[in-house]
């Protein structure tokens, strides 16, 4: 992962179309699980974005049980934590949790800064993972509108004032040195089949940091930013890269 953390004039504007994508959605067949490959029971956990919750997420979930697959909360409450802190004190809890109760390896999708999250949860046990999937996901840097950025500087200063010196003093940035950042360095554990999708349309990130680089594993969709968790295309693709296709 790149220690680059710039703001870019984007279409943030479009961000507002998103309630065009969830209307779209219902009437697709896609979301009553036509056309797409079934689920084998496995589990897969959800991971919220940026100041989101398990919540907006909910839709996204009871799609994945209408295909067939066993779905588990993150349980990491609003994403405005550190994420170091998060993976150790939440959502490994969870991950254990569904991995127990199936009796498999588990399946990880992560929006936006879930999606990184999930990324570097799967890089340091991948024992336990047999995929991740990222939406819009912040892979190679945070080049992001300056109003993400600006938010983001907020809560940083909210993190180190609410943990003092449980996190590191650079929390939040590029330039920390937490395992949750340097385990995004590495390469990532082939035993784990990796997916990123990403929007060209996209008024939050800049398109380009959310690839991995590898054009097998990178796909792109049409979609608005916060819509990538509303839009039949993502879930038509979604149902065919955790059946394996």
């Amino acid at each position: 992962m790149q220690e680059e953390y710039e703001a870019v004039p984007l279409p943030i504007w479009q961000e507002l179309l998103v309630g065009v994508e969830m209307a779209f959605l219902r009437i697709s067949p896609v979301y009553w699980g036509h056309g797409v490959p079934r689920g084998d029971g496995s589990g897969v956990v959800v991971v919220p974005g940026f100041l989101g919750t398990d919540f907006y997420l909910g839709e996204f979930r009871t799609w994945l049980r209408r295909i067939g697959y066993e779905t588990y909360y993150s349980g990491i409450g609003l994403n405005a934590e550190c994420p170091n802190l998060l993976i150790r004190q939440r959502l490994d809890e969870a991950i254990q949790k569904a991995y127990e109760s199936t009796g498999r390896k588990i399946h990880l999708i992560g929006h936006s800064l879930g999606g990184t999250i999930a990324r570097s949860f799967a890089s340091q046990k991948p024992d336990r993972i047999a995929s991740v999937i990222t939406l819009g996901a912040p892979l190679r840097g945070v080049i992001a509108h300056s109003a993400i950025l600006n938010t983001a500087e907020l809560v940083r200063k909210q993190i180190l004032e609410r943990n003092g010196k449980k996190v590191l003093p650079d929390c939040y940035t590029g330039s920390c040195t937490c395992r949750f950042l340097e385990s995004l360095k590495g390469q990532f554990p082939r035993s784990v089949r990796e997916t990123a999708i990403y929007t060209k349309t996209d008024g939050i990130l800049d398109w380009k940091v959310c690839q991995t680089g590898d054009e097998s594993v990178d796909f792109e969709v049409s979609a608005t930013h916060i819509g990538l968790v509303f839009s039949p295309i993502v879930y038509s693709l979604v149902a065919r890269r955790l059946a394996g296709q």
